[in-house]
């Protein structure tokens, strides 16, 4: 599934809405604002439809690999669907 420019412009567009709009006075880490930035991400992510790799580029390279192994995890945790005859 390809996602056309205009979408993925107006991600981008969304994407810089939010890294432009003002934290709150209280004082975060590092962290906070990393897992902050990956749930936004991960809503847009959803209503744009973007793909594992768009997803994965996104993080730093180790939090690409751990979001990957999360989704491995996830669909190994599944069981397996059989049609029946």
């Amino acid at each position: 599934m390809t996602v056309s420019k205009d979408a993925f412009q107006r991600f981008q567009e969304e994407l810089a809405a939010l890294d432009a709009k003002k934290t709150s006075p209280v004082k975060t880490t590092a962290a906070n604002r990393l897992d902050h930035a990956k749930a936004e991400f991960l809503q847009l992510r959803k209503r744009y439809g973007l793909t594992v790799a768009d997803a994965v580029t996104f993080f730093p390279e180790e939090e690409g690999i751990a979001y990957l192994q999360e989704l491995i995890a996830a669909n190994a945790a599944k069981p397996i669907k059989r049609k029946k005859i």
